[in-house]
């Protein structure tokens, strides 16, 4: 059924697009609302708190909303009704509750993080990946790279700048100087003048003699689904654990940081995380912690014994 263009719906559009959302997060937030209208079959401005209860309800019990549409859901409605008709007193946004999962992240040893990226092909695939191993970067964070997000290069403590991360925020990465000296390499493969990880595009040995050309000419960098299917297909080559992902190579960075002594909040920071919460699974996923707090133990043991 055809949603009508209902005036809520294009105010609600023009406030996401004042909004630092990410672009899939505003259509996605008009998607929901648009969604609901469609199940309300009415303006959604007209909407009551009992009709929105029922279709959360109707959302998790008929048509089996897992946990993360149900919160976008759930996120979409309330920024509708509390910032763009700025309705008070409902409090069903309070009620509806959608449990965190409890899975610990997967996590690569260093030695499986070496044989996949050892059995990566493509040079432009490898840089990346092992420097999103190295920096603890997401995937589509990796490929947005410039030339100018690399700071003092020159120095023994260059640092990587990544722009826009998740919820719009920037931070900061240190470099160790031989990955720096890896990225100078590549980038002499493609000398382009933005990107540090350009596109060749589709069909690029039609329009140019080489792959290196066809980078320098890049209008686009690299996609993140060409970035995952390299892993994929490395993945697979080394016979690593199948459910390993990109991802699984930023849960790896912070564990191996974590058992190499650098600190939580220093870790938190370097991977953008809002809360320090968020970085403290990782503890459980180290025994070399574990081992140390073992250690610290016997040693405050000792005088005690005395």
């Amino acid at each position: 059924m055809k949603i009508p263009n209902y005036s809520s719906i294009a105010q609600f559009q023009q406030l996401v697009e004042l909004k630092d959302y990410r672009g899939p997060t505003k259509k996605e937030y008009v998607r929901y609302v648009r969604k609901f209208a469609e199940h309300l079959q009415a303006d959604p401005a007209t909407a009551t708190e009992d009709h929105l209860r029922e279709y959360f309800l109707f959302l998790r019990q008929k048509k089996g909303y897992s946990r993360s549409p149900m919160n976008v859901a759930k996120c979409a409605l309330r920024c509708f009704y509390r910032e763009c008709l700025h309705v008070e007193g409902w409090t069903v946004f309070e009620e509806l509750r959608i449990a965190q999962p409890e899975v610990l992240p997967m996590v690569l040893s260093r030695e499986e993080v070496r044989r996949v990226l050892d059995a990566v092909r493509e040079v432009r695939f490898r840089t990346c990946l092992r420097l999103m191993y190295h920096c603890g970067l997401r995937v589509g964070e990796a490929v947005r790279l410039e030339i100018r997000d690399l700071h003092n290069t020159h120095t023994d403590q260059p640092r990587l700048h990544v722009r826009n991360g998740k919820g719009g925020k920037d931070r900061y990465v240190p470099l160790a100087p031989v990955m720096v000296g890896e990225l100078r390499a590549w980038w002499k493969v493609h000398q382009h003048r933005t990107w540090l990880f350009p596109s060749p595009g589709r069909g690029w040995a039609e329009r140019a003699h080489s792959l290196s050309a066809a980078m320098q000419q890049a209008t686009e960098p690299m996609s993140t689904s060409a970035v995952q299917m390299a892993f994929k297909l490395a993945r697979a080559q080394s016979g690593t654990n199948p459910a390993a992902t990109c991802h699984t190579l930023r849960h790896s960075y912070a564990t191996h940081l974590l058992e190499e002594g650098v600190s939580l909040l220093q870790i938190s920071r370097y991977l953008g995380h809002a809360s320090l919460d968020t970085t403290v699974v990782y503890t459980h996923l180290t025994h070399v912690s574990e081992a140390r707090t073992q250690q610290a133990l016997a040693t405050l043991y000792r005088p005690a014994q005395a």
